[in-house]
């Protein structure tokens, strides 16, 4: 671990820095919506719907993000997207009406569609087939600690007032693209961009049909139902918490923030040696089984600490299901790397397009409805990994 660091030059921590600030946003407003839905007297489907706005519009642009991280660069894509993102914090912590949240979300969801395919292929770039699955770890370790704290953050922050969550965010993102425009340097070869200009590609939604047919699609798959689950159990925690058992925003944070660093200290010390161990395959399953086991008892839970280890397992869960899919495809595509970081991209977009959608009309039914369902979802998962017709080459 400690060569391909020396070896890079720290540009591996400069892309883990990028993804966990967009990440940051995308999570920052789930502690606040408790505060949000009283000042804007929205219910849970509406919040459901300005959860979902982010991964619509990231659905939307991650595949032409990989196509344009493939002919133009890695780093152009990154740093733009690093911009939008900031403009789109800025919004969202200025709006006095519902219309700018889903604005200033749905700008967001483009800067971390354009940022995620970009570092997804720049760490293909800089690694080989060996050290792949350690820096997909790492990158992947960035991403859930970014959207699972942001959250802890955010529940920090909003003593100081509800809106200055949004816009630390923005000045982050903003630093973060300055900074990676002067330091990181590009991975793809101009060469290889020119030559990558020449390949014609299919538009987005023909992509999607067609990708059934691809050897990718039993992950995609995969991706698609845990990112559904995920979504739907943190779109809907920080409600249920605050309806059910009256937790404070910094009750939540620290719930959120606690599983997060057990989540990151799992994948930054064991996915490694779990994915060489098991395989991606096997390791998949045990995560989506715990994290679908723990979602659905959750619900019982009344004390704080024993929702802190439920937390805790159901997310350190997912982190080892994303970057195990994602070690796979790297394995497989070849000079496609960027199309299939979009693609991975669009279906763990999906998921949190479908996921909050279905957690916030499910809650306004039930509170414990979101849970039921997240933990089937997990449980497909599962079968669909164990059942799957080309599931054998996930090994």
């Amino acid at each position: 671990m400690l060569n391909l660091l020396k070896k890079n030059n720290g540009a591996i921590f400069l892309l883990m820095l990028n993804v966990f600030l967009a990440f940051i946003g995308m999570g920052l407003v789930i502690p606040v919506m408790p505060t949000f839905m009283n000042m804007f007297g929205l219910s849970g489907t509406i919040v459901g719907l300005l959860v979902a706005a982010f991964a619509f519009s990231e659905f939307l642009f991650s595949p032409f993000a990989g196509r344009w991280a493939d002919c133009y660069g890695r780093k152009k894509i990154i740093v733009f997207g690093l911009i939008l993102f900031s403009i789109s914090e800025l919004i969202f912590g200025l709006a006095s009406e519902t219309l700018f949240l889903f604005i200033g979300r749905l700008l967001g969801g483009i800067g971390a569609g354009l940022i995620m395919p970009a570092v997804m292929a720049y760490v293909v770039d800089i690694t080989t087939e060996k050290e792949r699955g350690i820096g997909m770890g790492w990158i992947s370790a960035a991403i859930s600690t970014g959207f699972i704290i942001g959250p802890a953050i955010g529940g920090y922050l909003v003593t100081w007032g509800v809106r200055v969550p949004f816009f630390a965010a923005a000045v982050a993102a903003l630093i973060a693209a300055v900074v990676t425009s002067f330091v990181l340097p590009e991975s793809l070869g101009k060469e290889q961009q020119i030559e990558n200009q020449k390949i014609s590609y299919d538009n987005q939604l023909k992509e999607l049909i067609i990708s059934y047919r691809t050897p990718y699609f039993i992950g995609l798959m995969v991706i698609l139902v845990a990112s559904l689950g995920i979504a739907q159990y943190e779109t809907v925690l920080g409600l249920f918490v605050d309806k059910k058992l009256a937790f404070t925003a910094q009750d939540i944070a620290t719930m959120i923030m606690i599983g997060s660093i057990v989540g990151a200290i799992v994948q930054f010390t064991l996915f490694g040696l779990l994915v060489n161990k098991l395989g991606e395959k096997k390791l998949a399953i045990y995560a989506l089984l715990s994290s679908g086991l723990f979602m659905l008892v959750s619900i019982t839970f009344t004390n704080f600490w024993l929702l802190v280890i439920a937390v805790a397992i159901i997310f350190t869960s997912f982190d080892l299901v994303r970057p195990a899919i994602s070690t796979f495809f790297s394995k497989i595509a070849g000079n496609e790397q960027g199309y299939v970081a979009g693609l991975n991209s669009a279906y763990t977009s999906l998921g949190y397009i479908l996921g909050p959608i279905l957690a916030g009309i499910l809650f306004d039914i039930h509170l414990n409805i979101p849970f039921i369902f997240g933990s089937l979802i997990m449980f497909c998962g599962c079968l669909v990994l164990v059942t799957g017709r080309r599931g054998n080459q996930i090994k």
